[in-house]
């Protein structure tokens, strides 16, 4: 999803809670990883794994010159035979340590297996964040949650674009007023076309 649908969705979006609740977690996934430069590792169930989260993490990370938001994907079937980003399996969670933050993103409840190496994360001191549908278990083992009820009108495939999308801005959005229609697009506009900053 580019830079426009994520616009509009946030105008469609607009008096819900989600486009607070997204920016609040990308603040807080964003503050964490920045705040100890970087082990971001990202983890979904054996039947659901979050490729297209990691995909928009990365190219975030590219486009706000902040390096420390690409995640190392880990993976519930990883092989040593596959190409080393995508070899990461499970006891990459296990090890994780004071410093790194652990995202975990589950569609359904997580299995007993992968609670229990997050609580190991957790115990050796790694921050642990949380996006799924409202897993108690999994939710008292986070330090942030952001929680997408089955019964919601968005899916978690949408959630974490906003998600995404938000830890890669550089500066708070414009508190909201009674603007018109065409300023708000005109806006966005000369947001989308502005030239890249420029880095010394």
């Amino acid at each position: 999803m580019d830079a426009v649908r994520v616009a509009l969705l946030r105008e469609v979006l607009a008096g819900t809670e989600w486009p607070v609740a997204t920016r609040r977690f990308a603040r807080t996934l964003r503050g964490s990883v920045v705040s100890y430069g970087g082990g971001l590792l990202l983890v979904g169930t054996a039947e659901y794994e979050p490729w297209h989260l990691a995909a928009h993490l990365v190219d975030e990370a590219a486009w706000s010159g902040t390096p420390e938001l690409s995640p190392t994907l880990v993976r519930h079937g990883a092989r040593p035979s596959d190409p080393a980003h995508l070899a990461v399996g499970l006891g990459r969670v296990s090890a994780a340590r004071r410093g790194e933050t652990l995202l975990v993103v589950s569609p359904s409840a997580p299995g007993g297996a992968l609670l229990e190496r997050v609580h190991d994360a957790r115990r050796a001191g790694a921050r642990v964040l949380a996006l799924d549908a409202g897993d108690r278990e999994l939710g008292a083992m986070a330090h942030e949650s952001l929680a997408v009820p089955s019964d919601t009108d968005l899916d978690l495939d949408t959630v974490q674009h906003l998600v995404s999308a938000a830890a890669g801005e550089n500066a708070l959005p414009e508190p909201r007023g009674r603007r018109r229609l065409r300023d708000r697009l005109a806006r966005l506009a000369d947001q989308l076309t502005a030239p890249p900053p420029t880095r010394w």
